[in-house]
């Protein structure tokens, strides 16, 4: 089973942008689709963005135009470009990795916008 790690969360200004890394002990090319979750204080884990082995992409209407998602398959690394940070996105970030009907979660980074 794959295992992700998940880096490039931290602090920044509302305005502002991240870049998310989930790196892949395995090939992500074989994978269905990767893709973003995240999970504020005191809410359930919500779908942010995902991208199939064909490189579709679907991301959640909230951060639509703000986060880009990429995958790098030769390095086995899947990307979320956030700008334009808003408050609201403040979450721990997990990324998942699914093949067929399994599902593989990260540890999650935290982001934390401030106003």
């Amino acid at each position: 089973q794959v295992q992700l790690v998940e880096s490039g969360g931290g602090l920044v200004q509302a305005g502002g942008s991240l870049r998310l890394s989930c790196a892949a002990s395995g090939s992500i090319s074989s994978m269905n689709a990767m893709g973003w979750h995240r999970q504020a204080p005191g809410k359930q884990r919500e779908f942010v963005a995902t991208i199939t082995s064909g490189g579709s992409t679907i991301y959640e209407d909230s951060v639509k135009g703000r986060f880009t998602i990429s995958r790098d398959n030769a390095k086995n690394t899947v990307y979320l470009q956030m700008n334009s940070l808003k408050p609201e996105d403040t979450a721990v970030y997990y990324c998942v990795a699914k093949l067929r009907q399994i599902l593989t979660w990260g540890q999650g980074t935290q982001v934390t916008v401030s106003s």
